[in-house]
């Protein structure tokens, strides 16, 4: 069974292209537009990994990080942020939060796949 990933980002181009990349690599996708959508699927279903973006409407990337990370459902998931930001400041309070890593857009494809199979222990 290959792994399940859950991207979120606000941006439908870029959860095509993050889809696209990660399904061509053999893994199963879902996609959430929001920090508040993500949340919702983050806690109704076990993922392997989740990628997510920082800025978004409703619900940013941190908050959802920090909600999913008092959740026993992704206890231990690996959340990588794919984001424009690239703040030392920033890094560090996703990094409290909760993220595991930090892939900054525009994305190669390859990185982010490489980034999966590192995480994923692949």
């Amino acid at each position: 069974m290959s792994a399940s990933i859950l991207t979120v980002d606000d941006s439908p181009s870029l959860r095509m292209a993050i889809r696209i990349a990660l399904t061509g690599a053999g893994y199963n996708v879902t996609e959430a537009g929001d920090g508040q959508e993500g949340l919702m699927k983050a806690n109704a279903e076990k993922f392997d990994m989740i990628v997510t973006d920082l800025n978004m409407p409703i619900m940013d990337g941190l908050t959802m990080i920090r909600e999913i990370r008092k959740s026993t459902v992704q206890t231990g998931t690996p959340i990588i942020f794919l984001t424009t930001e690239s703040d030392d400041a920033m890094k560090q309070q996703a990094k409290a939060a909760g993220a595991t890593g930090w892939l900054v857009k525009p994305f190669v494809p390859d990185q982010l796949i490489k980034i999966a199979r590192k995480v994923l222990g692949q």
